[in-house]
């Protein structure tokens, strides 16, 4: 394929995405991944099945039809679970005990973008090395001998209770002999591949729900709602005078929540209610989080207090999850929502989240607002520029002249500049004590970028 030549590399930092029907995210591209994974998965495990779950996106069906078609021409099985969020796919692919769980979403992107990921048969993101073997082989002519007839094509069918299954692990994680009754939730759904787990899951342990944005249609997930877009969470929440707010991405992998009084509590304010928690109760392992370089200075500081230690990754809940099996720690995630509860599940997982701040909500009797009053958070700016190819800033003399320009200026604080690994852009952070200098060293920073990397 000519297509090939011009963009060898297909994996970032969260398996493959792009625009739907557009390259690398088409049908023929999703073939011959799937052609390429079966081959690279049935040498290394051998037990001859591969699951896809997807999201609720309109371009999903044309995907999962080839990525399954593409396997199957391999003599390798299919196991479809339909809409799921992904760490419905990471748990249920070690239930099933299959060789790998893949995932057709494009998280938190709009309806026209989509992505394909994939967990190995532990739950786990597969590692660098492993993608960079699928993608290699995809350029081989070794792949194109693999023509298996006959009986030797593989096989495709439907799991109808995986949803069940993930549901009932869920609420597994939430305390024996404990309920929710008595209060209120607003979940926004994003009008993803949670619409109807989360709910159903709140709904059984006892709370009054109030979803919303729960019926996709193809092209309304994540469209103004969800984690990305709180707005509606929080006037709901204030409308329906409720005790929580609780917002997932498209693939329900992140959670963001919101207080009584509608103020949005982010991921770096739930790990530090969760770390305060566990290490009260003796379950935070090495009295250890891992966090990213973008978590706030204000949550590193406030954990260190309390004697827990913030280890930092480079940005992504698949370093932060290698990082936590490397230290033996059980919490780690990002400010954006991802939280890992390793002991409960490999991934970040948007419905253990919200169970688990809920849970610490009713032990502790407390309001959320004052679980977090304490939490001190930094001012923080975060512009997102449009580039054509994000590349290494380092490459570019005069964007790192004005970062060093704009340190000098910072008193006390960060700056942070790095290329998205999910979409063409620059994101450019600046952290301090006040939001109008940070506000205009920001912009400043993202003037040259637009200037200098076209």
């Amino acid at each position: 394929m000519a297509e090939k030549k011009k963009q060898p590399k297909l994996f970032g930092t969260d398996g493959i995405r792009g625009k739907a029907n557009q390259y690398p995210m088409t049908g023929e591209v999703a073939f011959e991944v799937g052609r390429a994974a079966a081959y690279v998965l049935r040498r290394q495990n051998g037990l001859n099945k591969i699951l896809i779950g997807k999201d609720t996106r309109l371009s999903g069906y044309m995907l999962e039809s080839a990525l399954t078609s593409g396997i199957c021409s391999v003599g390798m099985n299919v196991v479809l679970v339909g809409p799921m969020p992904t760490p419905g796919i990471a748990f249920v692919t070690r239930s099933l005990r299959v060789d790998a769980g893949v995932v057709i979403s494009a998280s938190h992107n709009p309806y026209h973008d989509n992505g394909i990921k994939f967990f190995s048969s532990d739950g786990f993101k597969l590692p660098d090395a492993l993608e960079h073997e699928i993608e290699k082989t995809m350029f081989t002519a070794e792949l194109q001998k693999i023509r298996p007839e006959g009986a030797g094509i593989g096989r495709a069918y439907r799991v109808d209770d995986a949803s069940g299954r993930y549901i009932e692990y869920v609420k597994s994680t939430f305390p024996r002999g404990k309920t929710l009754e008595g209060l209120k939730v607003v979940i926004d759904c994003s009008n993803g591949s949670a619409y109807k787990i989360t709910p159903f899951v709140l709904n059984e342990l006892g709370a009054d729900v109030i979803a919303i944005n729960d019926k996709p249609d193809g092209i309304n997930i994540n469209s103004n709602c969800g984690a990305t877009h709180p707005e509606s969470m929080q006037r709901a929440v204030l409308e329906y005078r409720a005790d929580i707010g609780i917002a997932h991405d498209g693939d329900a992998d992140r959670t963001i929540v919101c207080d009584e009084r509608g103020e949005i509590v982010d991921g770096d304010k739930v790990m530090a209610i969760c770390a305060m928690d566990m290490k009260k109760d003796g379950r935070l392992k090495g009295n250890t989080v891992v966090a990213t370089v973008m978590s706030n200075i204000g949550f590193e500081l406030y954990l260190k207090k309390a004697g827990i230690t913030v280890l930092r990754t480079k940005v992504g809940d698949r370093y932060v999850v290698e990082e936590m099996v490397k230290r033996g720690c059980n919490l780690g995630g990002e400010q954006s929502g991802h939280i890992i509860f390793l002991d409960h599940n490999t991934t970040g997982d948007g419905p253990i989240t919200a169970l688990q701040v809920l849970s610490i909500m009713c032990r502790r009797a407390k309001k959320l607002s004052r679980l977090a009053s304490s939490i001190p958070i930094y001012p923080q700016v975060l512009l997102n520029v449009h580039v054509k190819s994000p590349r290494k800033v380092e490459s570019f003399p005069k964007v790192m002249g004005a970062i060093k320009k704009a340190e000098k200026k910072l008193a006390n604080g960060r700056i942070l500049v790095r290329p998205s690994g999910t979409e063409p852009k620059i994101r450019v952070m600046v952290e301090g004590d006040d939001m109008d200098d940070i506000t205009l060293i920001a912009e400043e920073i993202a003037e040259v970028i637009r200037t200098n990397m076209k």
